[in-house]
């Protein structure tokens, strides 16, 4: 499994931004080719202090070369690109291959 982690920094408006994710990006990333799960949260908490984060994303994918198909096919440059329709305050994308503990 390979894991494509996207953090988002609050956005200036994060009732658009809620809105606009659910009823349009969401649907977007859904058709990601092999995709294989993601979920989402807007409920982004610190263990101490504030979160510098708003909402995450995390999609799977059967590998690092799966994910780098799905994000260069068209539907990942649509998804790409319609992130800033939503997220003023950016987005940090991160990528990686998880290891499960005992």
């Amino acid at each position: 499994m390979y894991r494509l982690t996207v953090l988002y920094p609050p956005p200036a408006d994060p009732e658009h931004f809620k809105q606009y994710y659910v009823n349009t990006h969401l649907p977007l990333a859904a058709r990601l080719p092999g995709l294989r799960a993601w979920r989402y949260s807007f409920d982004v908490s610190a263990m101490a202090g504030e979160s510098p984060y708003f909402a995450i994303f995390e999609a799977e994918f059967d590998s690092a070369e799966a994910m780098a198909a799905a994000m260069s096919s068209d539907q990942g440059r649509a998804v790409a690109a319609d992130v800033p329709n939503y997220a003023t305050g950016g987005a940090q994308i991160l990528h990686h291959a998880p290891v499960e503990g005992s």
